[in-house]
């Protein structure tokens, strides 16, 4: 494994790590996210303020806590899935800010609609939080579940992109 370059940025919902290979942005973490890299993951990895994704990938994540949500358009690198996770990955970025899609209607998108808990246990793995927005995955019947990041981080996103289910998040945004 290569080192990667890494990059941490402050936001309403916690500190964020971001992580760049050769290829493009393969990585953004908050702190106590679960799935996240190991200790001895990122003892590899070489701190780097001036590497450009990283630094494009920090200027669109406060653009996004500023409330304008655009489409992450840098060089991506979702390799460290199988070809399953980077096909569920890939399409998460179809879904525009604002909408949801539940892991049933994901798992139909992919032509795998008996795979609703693989493509869950997929987006639960999502190495790319916010800018690959598994936050926008619900589950039946627009049910708020599973995040990785945490329910209320879940909810706070949403609130942020003003869908309907974001509506209970606590105010962490200037209105």
């Amino acid at each position: 494994m290569k080192p990667l370059c890494t990059l941490r940025t402050d936001s309403p919902l916690g500190p964020i790590t971001l992580a760049a290979s050769t290829t493009g942005l393969c990585g953004l973490w908050f702190d106590d996210q679960k799935h996240g890299p190991t200790e001895a993951q990122r003892q590899l990895w070489r701190p780097d303020q001036e590497h450009p994704v990283l630094l494009s990938a920090a200027a669109h994540v406060q653009a996004f806590w500023a409330g304008q949500a655009q489409a992450w358009t840098g060089p991506l690198d979702l390799s460290a899935g199988t070809a399953f996770q980077q096909a569920v990955w890939r399409a998460l970025l179809n879904i525009p800010a604002g909408q949801s899609q539940s892991y049933g209607e994901l798992a139909r998108l992919l032509d795998k609609p008996q795979a609703v808990r693989a493509v869950g246990a997929a987006v639960g793995r999502n190495p790319v939080s916010i800018l690959v927005p598994c936050h926008r995955v619900l589950g039946a019947g627009g049910q708020l579940t599973g995040y990785a990041g945490g329910l209320w981080r879940k909810q706070a996103l949403l609130k942020l992109e003003g869908h309907p289910l974001g509506q209970l998040a606590p105010s962490l945004f200037s209105e």
